[in-house]
């Protein structure tokens, strides 16, 4: 069985270009810019803004990418 190619330009017309996905990408951006006037994150430092319940903080892009999510826990709902 052959694997179906990806449609990137009907997944971005879906997903990243609703007006619900801007405003979250736009606010994401606008914290970077933010603590990067405040010092905290430069270009090419290895840090993520890391985004949780309204709240933001600098961390390493390992440890953020690294984080286990609620869905992959064990004892949830998701993961049956």
């Amino acid at each position: 069985m052959k694997a179906k190619k990806r449609n990137y330009k009907k997944e971005y017309k879906k997903f990243q270009k609703s007006g619900k996905q801007k405003k979250r990408r736009a606010l994401r951006n606008k914290l970077r810019r933010l603590f990067a006037k405040k010092g905290k994150v430069k270009k090419g430092d290895g840090k993520d803004v890391h985004h949780k319940k309204g709240k933001a903080r600098v961390m390493t892009a390992s440890k953020n990418r690294g984080m286990r999510e609620a869905s992959r826990l064990k004892g949830s709902k998701r993961n049956v």
